[in-house]
């Protein structure tokens, strides 16, 4: 800043340095003419500026500080430059009106708030602490009180987290989220927190899939959620893949996304009697019906095998 304004400074140093020398040229011609002579112009008068206060005045106004005024007239002239003043700490302030006092009350007739202060004489309003809440009318009804009333907000809700399968897939196709093997447990809740497809503070009662996105979906996931969509569950077992709905408590919840906020990990909770129709209907595919309760018995016969001597292991 300072740079470009010592060169501004030069600049008008120059312009006024021509405008001096043409007008002492005026000045030689036209004393010249009525003397009838010709005038001697001298190389060095026409080459050099002689305003030497000029000069001195411009390296002056370089050495003082930053808030400087410049004042770059040619001599003899009554015209005044362009005063420049920079911004600086000591100068710097808000705008003219910017900041408005306010008024003190109480401080006589001639301030107009004298005496009352504004308030009138006595009252409610008038003490200190005093007033009306805004939706007061004077003793009648309130207005909020007279309009009908709609509506409720149940607060025994259980409201689930929306995820769409298209979420689900484009997360496998970044390879963030991995499609369980054959012998692999299948995805829960806690796998899609671990990938980022959702927060795990947003979780509170549960994650239902819905069907958004179910064109492109080819993702063969098995995976366990607390509620899913028909569609969704079509769309998954179309692609190759296996659902199955799981009833989560917040307890259970809390131990399935923390479980390193227990030593010892609980047991799960039956669903209530409101939900056990839900988790006990094979439509749903809930882990109570008993078509996911024999699917579940043959996958765990399939991974074990029967030794000669009557013991069993498990395949790997």
């Amino acid at each position: 800043m300072f740079k470009a304004s010592s060169t501004a400074l030069r600049c008008g140093t120059r312009r006024c340095a021509i405008q001096y020398r043409q007008q002492a040229q005026n000045v030689i011609q036209s004393s010249s003419k009525k003397n009838g002579t010709t005038p001697r112009w001298s190389s060095t008068f026409l080459s050099s500026p002689s305003p030497d206060p000029i000069e001195n005045d411009l390296s002056l106004q370089l050495r003082r500080s930053l808030s400087v005024s410049a004042s770059a007239a040619p001599a003899g002239s009554d015209e005044k430059g362009e005063i420049v003043t920079f911004l600086t700490l000591n100068n710097l302030s808000d705008n003219p009106g910017a900041v408005k006092k306010k008024r003190r009350v109480g401080r006589g007739i001639g301030s107009s708030k004298g005496k009352t202060c504004g308030r009138g004489h006595k009252g409610q309003k008038a003490r200190a602490g005093g007033g009306v809440h805004p939706t007061f009318e004077g003793g009648q009804t309130k207005f909020y009180k007279r309009i009908p009333k709609r509506g409720f907000k149940n607060i025994h809700a259980q409201p689930m987290l929306p995820i769409n399968i298209g979420r689900l897939q484009d997360f496998v196709d970044m390879g963030r989220l991995p499609v369980p093997g054959p012998n692999d447990p299948p995805l829960t809740i806690k796998d899609l927190v671990d990938a980022g497809v959702t927060k795990i503070n947003a979780v509170k009662h549960g994650v239902k899939l819905l069907a958004k996105g179910k064109e492109n979906f080819t993702a063969p996931l098995r995976i366990e959620i607390s509620r899913a969509s028909s569609e969704a569950i079509k769309a998954i077992e179309a692609a190759g893949g296996e659902i199955t709905t799981v009833h989560y408590n917040r307890l259970a919840l809390k131990a399935l996304l923390k479980p390193h906020r227990f030593d010892i990990l609980p047991k799960r909770a039956s669903p209530p009697p409101k939900l056990l129709g839900y988790y006990t209907d094979y439509e749903k595919r809930g882990y109570l019906s008993p078509e996911v309760q024999m699917r579940k018995l043959k996958g765990s016969m399939a991974s074990k095998t029967v030794t000669d001597d009557g013991t069993s292991t498990t395949k790997e």
